[in-house]
């Protein structure tokens, strides 16, 4: 049976952003400060690593029963047993991936297009990560995602809906009223000085809006 899922404030690690010394800290005050959700992104190490990593990130979120998402990794997140795995537009399609991990597994997928969104809900994901909403230095090659083509998506399907790219606490107001489920947060958390204060004050104005 899958899990219930809280999106609200979803942090997205970036190892070369963080202001911890290591990444289980910075999930670890992440979570402290309110973070609902981690999904741990690693990019440029090797697959061992990868796993040695996430075996030390899932026993800091099964410490505070916080689900941990795998970002395109379906191996790593088996190996692991981690709640889900989150897939972009050019890593595996949903549908393999859900014949891999299963039913009882989350599925996330990046869409950018109202187009792309109702392909992920027909595939079978079980939440959209929309974006990037905003220039953003972690993804470099984004191609921003208007206010109206989000709307459309909010409009078009009733998965849960994470918002993504360059959002940070003055952003948040922008998305008032438009149903999102969540903020999908890098550096606005991660790289931080306080980054148990920074989530903290997220969350608040997140679940004010």
């Amino acid at each position: 049976m899958k899990p219930k899922m809280n999106y609200s404030i979803y942090l997205v690690t970036d190892r070369d952003l963080m202001s911890t010394e290591t990444l289980e800290e910075a999930v670890e005050q992440a979570i402290i400060g309110g973070c609902t959700l981690v999904q741990l992104r690693e990019k440029e190490c090797s697959s061992f690593d990868f796993y040695n990593t996430a075996i030390k990130v899932k026993q800091i979120t099964d410490k505070y029963k916080v689900p941990l998402i795998i970002n395109d990794r379906v191996d790593i997140a088996l190996a692991v047993d981690a709640t889900g795995v989150h897939v972009g537009q050019s890593d595996l399609p949903v549908t393999i991936v859900r014949k891999i991990i299963g039913e009882d597994k989350i599925i996330g997928v990046s869409t950018g297009t109202l187009e792309q969104a109702i392909k992920g809900q027909k595939d079978g994901a079980d939440y959209l990560g929309v974006g990037a909403m905003y220039a953003t230095g972690t993804k470099k090659d984004a191609n921003p995602t208007s206010m109206e083509e989000l709307k459309k998506i909010r409009e078009s399907v009733s998965l849960p809906i994470v918002v993504i790219g360059g959002i940070n606490k003055e952003r948040v107001k922008d998305f008032e009223g438009l149903g999102i489920d969540g903020l999908a947060i890098v550096s606005a958390i991660i790289a931080q000085k306080d980054i148990i204060k920074a989530t903290t004050e997220l969350k608040t104005i997140f679940t004010k809006s």
